[in-house]
């Protein structure tokens, strides 16, 4: 009777261990706490359609219209940077590449026509590299096309990676059939696909994204400043890219980073370049002002531990692989409320850097951050006795 009674005593205790969690892990504080502010009405932009996105969490902070069908113009070249920089990665082309400017690229892009253009020499040959800053910084339409062709063979095989691409991105509302942006039938986007495509470039290419912040290129003879008039106001502006044509109106897609925040704002359908430029600064002016970025967790820091089973350590310690930021509005940073979601039962080998679980962090009862937690430590397998002992407890257990 006692021993039955001992043995029962322990296995409650071990099943208690069992199921017990670690304490949510708290964010790190403030320094200093931000006073809550009231957050009036966002400037309102003069165009057909506007939104202002968080980059940390894609939460969209204000906007108007930004779900409606409309023309991108030379925007539409972000997305044709993008499937670039995708293609490179994936060991299709290379920077070094010679890429031909064709006849047909130079008479639909070039000089010759209404539209912006680089100057690449027609029938002759640049480097991949020099065609798209020519096309990042100039909004050269005959680099667009000479690229398309170079990736794909020609525009409209280069327009079905396109949209293989923004599928991916999850832009829900966009279709394209050309890389460069001139006004097609069934060539279209919303403010909203436009400002995911951007927070997809900023994220998975920085380097290529970088070609945006250059002020002027040069192509043989011709210099050509970067449209986009936001790079000369404000030293935060880093990108991303103008559009315009009659169907268009004058779009911007900007982005700014300030400290750790950063944020996107794309204004479409606008009534001239100073318009759409003063309006994409003040609604990011606005989102800085009225909204602000914490570092919630570092990675490599030991924000909780579970429980091992069959390990040569009882615990694991649990962090975030990369550093987990959050958006508010400004002083609500303490109504942030954290939780952690682990398996009960974890049994060894565990690997460093593996992932169990995650961490969410919510505030009035919406998630606005969520990141993997993953083994800090290693937990190496236990020998043959400890193994078959909590083989049992964990029989136990779930008898």
């Amino acid at each position: 009777m006692k021993f039955r009674f001992a043995l029962a005593a322990l296995a409650t205790a071990a099943f208690g261990a069992a199921i017990a969690q670690t304490p949510a892990p708290q964010p790190a504080p403030a320094a200093p706490p931000a006073e809550s502010v009231a957050i009036p009405p966002p400037p309102k932009p003069v165009g057909t359609a506007w939104v202002l996105l968080d980059y940390i969490t894609g939460q969209v902070l204000a906007g108007e219209n930004y779900n409606q069908r409309v023309e991108p113009a030379s925007i539409t070249k972000v997305m044709t940077s993008y499937v670039l920089a995708a293609e490179q990665k994936n060991g299709k082309i290379r920077p070094e590449d010679q890429v031909m400017m064709s006849e047909r690229a130079w008479r639909e892009g070039g000089a010759g026509t209404d539209g912006s253009y680089s100057g690449f020499a027609v029938n002759k040959t640049a480097p991949l590299l020099d065609m798209e800053k020519g096309m990042a910084v100039q909004s050269g339409n005959d680099a667009a096309i000479a690229l398309a062709e170079h990736a794909a063979g020609s525009q409209e095989a280069f327009a079905s990676l396109m949209n293989n691409y923004a599928a991916k991105i999850g832009m829900k509302g966009s279709h394209f059939v050309n890389a460069h942006g001139l006004s097609a039938p069934e060539h279209y986007s919303t403010a909203y696909d436009l400002a995911l495509l951007g927070r997809a470039l900023i994220r998975d290419y920085p380097e290529t994204y970088a070609f945006n912040k250059i002020k002027e290129f040069t192509v043989g003879t011709i210099t050509q400043p970067n449209r986009n008039l936001l790079l000369w106001r404000d030293g935060s502006v880093d990108g991303i890219k103008t559009g315009h044509h009659s169907g268009a109106g004058y779009c911007l897609m900007s982005s700014a980073k300030r400290g750790d925040q950063r944020l996107i704002a794309v204004v479409m359908g606008s009534t001239s370049e100073k318009q759409r430029a003063d309006d994409s600064l003040a609604l990011l002016n606005w989102g800085f002002r009225f909204y602000e970025t914490h570092r919630l967790y570092e990675p490599g820091k030991v924000i909780a531990s579970q429980r091992v089973w069959k390990g040569q350590a009882k615990e694991v310690q649990l962090g975030v692989a990369q550093p987990m930021l959050v958006s508010v509005p400004r002083g609500r940073y303490g109504d942030l409320k954290p939780s952690m979601n682990v398996p009960k039962t974890l049994v060894a080998p565990i690997t460093q850097g593996q992932a169990i679980g995650d961490v969410k962090v919510t505030l009035d009862g919406k998630v606005v951050a969520q990141a993997p937690l993953v083994a800090v430590n290693a937990v190496e397998e236990a020998g043959f006795f400890k193994r078959l002992w909590d083989a049992f407890w964990m029989w136990w257990e779930s008898d």
